[in-house]
Parts: structure tokens; sequence; C-alpha cells
């Protein structure tokens, strides 16, 4: 993968880092994604739901409830209840005998339909009930057409997501990644479950740290097309592309505003690598403090108000904490003598990090109000956290065989699975924020 990243060598800020996961796990996507997505481990609370098959929809050109069931199993928070063998399974609330689903440990049951309309187009409706309480949660009917009926799954699975835990859903969002198969790169949306990828870019020269605005509509990256790093903005609507920096040196590392007015890049026209602030359509760079150390891979706070860096000023890299006006950073993390790549929570609580102990390369987490650190992953080479909308789970980057995968892991880190690619190396995730668009 193509990375900003903290070096042996002050002189170079690119390097290409291998990840491996042992291992091959549940299978809970169907064999027809593009990413394949393998459930690792889970424990602790998972609500126990039921999903009766929904009316004729064997009739209809995509089956909702196994996507609906992927969904909420890839959370980690739901245990899907085995409906099969179950008698006159229901499709209608006149239908629904709550005493059958309760003795088989159910929480919740959804049931709905999906008919056919004389203009080609389907309408699907859907109703959750609290199986203990006996009562109806929600109820949502949907007229689509046929491309629509898998986007309608994830909508479902994001209202039966809210419902019972009370947060917002992410599986109606997107992903990017960087893809490399052969000596050809592409740069990748797709789904946030795999589904639906499509190459927004295609080179024979690097891609790397992909990041998205916060309005989904455009992805700043690194791209090497011209022979040396330069940072690029592209309109995911249109395809436009705007070279935003390309001084002399380094061009690395782009992260946007809350805003999505500027860029927080890394650059080292000034000899090594130095934060700077630059306007999302380019122009002059502001340089952020003045250093002798190699400062890189920063990052806004979702208020705006600061950046989140790292830096080997102190020896090896840490990471540190600045007010985007200037001034003295100040120095975040102290246990480990690697820590790199900070990525903030949408709720600028926790702080997702890339760890070096042992030899190890893991996710990690710091919680920015006590200064714990919770490592996440095993390694031994995993890379390129990047939170989901709600903040619930981290996507990132590792390896198996020397093949590149996508592995999330949630922040809490009692739930992980990875996503394997059959296309090629899958590399430097970034998960889009809730409306993400890209060409669908």
């Amino acid at each position: 993968m193509v990375n900003a990243q903290y070096m042996l060598s002050r002189n170079s800020f690119f390097c290409i880092f291998a990840r491996t996961v042992a291992g091959l796990f549940l299978v809970v996507s169907t064999a027809h994604a593009q990413l394949t997505i393998n459930v690792e481990t889970s424990s602790g609370r998972q609500v126990p739901i039921a999903i009766a098959p929904f009316a004729l929809e064997a009739n209809a050109p995509q089956n909702l409830t196994p996507l609906i069931a992927d969904n909420l199993a890839r959370s980690g928070m739901f245990r899907i209840v085995n409906t099969v063998g179950v008698p006159n399974l229901p499709t209608e609330p006149s239908q629904v005998n709550f005493v059958d689903w309760s003795g088989r440990s159910a929480e919740a049951l959804v049931i709905g339909g999906i008919k056919p309309l004389p203009d080609g187009r389907f309408e699907v409706n859907f109703r959750l009930f609290d199986v203990a309480r006996q009562n109806q949660l929600a109820t949502t009917s949907y007229t689509v057409s046929a491309s629509q009926l898998r986007a309608t799954a994830h909508k479902i699975s994001d209202e039966i997501y809210e419902k019972l835990i009370g947060e917002k859903g992410v599986f109606s969002t997107r992903i990017a990644y960087v893809l490399k198969r052969g000596p050809r790169f592409e740069l990748q949306v797709a789904d946030a479950d795999g589904f639906n990828p499509q190459a927004v870019l295609s080179s024979l020269e690097p891609i790397g740290s992909p990041k998205w605005s916060p309005d989904g509509n455009r992805i700043a990256y690194v791209s090497f097309e011209s022979r040396k790093s330069t940072v690029i903005v592209q309109d995911l609507v249109t395809g436009q592309r705007k070279v935003v920096a390309s001084f002399r040196g380094d061009n690395t590392a782009p992260s946007w505003s809350p805003d999505g007015s500027k860029l927080v890049i890394s650059l080292s026209k000034d000899d090594i690598s130095q934060i700077y602030i630059i306007l999302s359509g380019g122009g002059e760079p502001t340089r952020l403090m003045q250093s002798n150390a190699i400062d890189s891979g920063a990052t806004f706070t979702p208020d705006g108000k600061d950046i989140i860096f790292f830096s080997d000023r102190s020896g090896g890299p840490q990471l540190y904490r600045v007010p985007v006006s200037g001034g003295e950073a100040k120095r975040l993390t102290f246990e480990g003598s690697y820590n790199t790549t900070p990525r903030l929570s949408p709720d600028g609580k926790l702080i997702a990090f890339v760890n070096r102990e042992g030899g190890k390369l893991r996710i990690a987490t710091f919680e920015i109000a006590t200064g714990q650190r919770t490592i996440l992953t095993e390694g031994p080479l995993d890379d390129s956290p990047s939170f989901s909308p709600n903040g619930r789970t981290i996507l990132y980057e590792d390896k198996s065989g020397g093949r590149g995968k996508l592995g999330a892991v949630s922040a809490d880190g009692r739930f992980k699975l990875k996503l394997s690619s059959q296309a090629g190396d899958v590399r430097e995730p970034a998960w889009g924020p809730y409306g993400s668009s890209g060409a669908r």
C-alpha cells in the first residue's frame, strides 16, 4: 500500500507495509461479492433477532432476507435466530405468534414482503416487532426499481439497527480503498458490505491515502501519475480532478477539515516533512508549526479546533495535538515506542492509530479524556485505521499470505471481521460519511 508513514529515513515518507492475519472464518456474505466478508471473533451481548423470509421474494431479482441478516450479523450487535423448520412463517402481523418466537429465544422479529408492480417496480414493506413486549416497533414501505432492491435492504437494516441499538446504522454508507492487481492501481468505491465496487481512478502509478470529504461527494488522495507524489481532490459525481498540492518534495497525507473547505497535508518542500493547511481547491499552503522533526499523518478534530498528528520529535514517532491556530504541540501517547497514523472517532473521544511493539504493527485506540490505550488487533502488520460514521467500527488494512485484505474491528475490540477480495491486493481503506456517494 502507498501511505504517508514514519520511516527510518528522514528523506522519504512513503512505504509499502505488508500485513498478515491468520485463518479463515465463518462466511456471512453471498458468494457473488467482490469482497467476501468473514466473521473472525464475537463475544459479549448480541440481540437475538429472527428474520422471516419476505413474502414473494423468491420471485424478485434480489432476495432481501439474507442481505438484512448478513448486515446485522456483520455489525457484531446481533445474533440471527435460525428460522429453518419453523412452520407457517409469518408475513403479516396477524400471523405472528409471539410465544413461538420467544420460545426460540428471539427478542426481535422482522417480517415483510416484496410485491411486483405493473410498471416493473417493486413495493417492499417490512415490520419490526419486540417479541417480549409483543408490540410493533417499526413499519416502512418502499417503492423501488429492481436495481434499488439491494440498497433497500441496507435501508431496512439501518432502521432495524437504529430501533434496537439506539444509534444510526452504517449499512447504506460507502467505503473507498486502493486495489492493486498486477501492475495497475485502482481507487475503488464500494458499498459498505463490499458489493458494487467501481473504479473511480485507474493508474499504472501508485495511488494512496484516500480520504472522503465530509459531504461524501469528493475524495482526496495521493497520486504518483506525474512520477512524484501529488495531492488530488476528485469529485465523485462528475469525475473532475483537481491538483491541490504538487510542491517540491513529497506531497502526502491529506485529511479534510470538518467543513470540507480545507485540507491538512504533509509537505517536505522545506526539507523534512511538515504539516500545512491548504484550501481544498488548492492555493498557497500555510505551515502549522516550525519543527526540526518529522511531522506527518495529521487529521482535524471533529470540532475543527485542533490537529492530531504524529512526530518523532521525542525520538520514536508519537501522537501529538496542536491548535489549528498554531502554538505548542502537546504529546498524547507515551506507551510504546512507535505510534502513528491517527484517526479521530466522529465524536472526537477516541483516536485510532497504528502501534508497534515487539515487531508487530497493530490497531489501537487512545481515549483522549483518560489517556487509556487499548490494543484492538493481533497484527503482526495492520495499518490505515478508519472509523465508521457512527464510531462503532474501525476499518483497517491487513494482509494474509502477502495479499491485502480489509479488516474491521469494533471500537471496543470484542468483534472482528475481514473482507477479502479475489480481484487483487486491497489497501488503505477509508469509510465514507453518512450520505457518501460515488458513482453507483
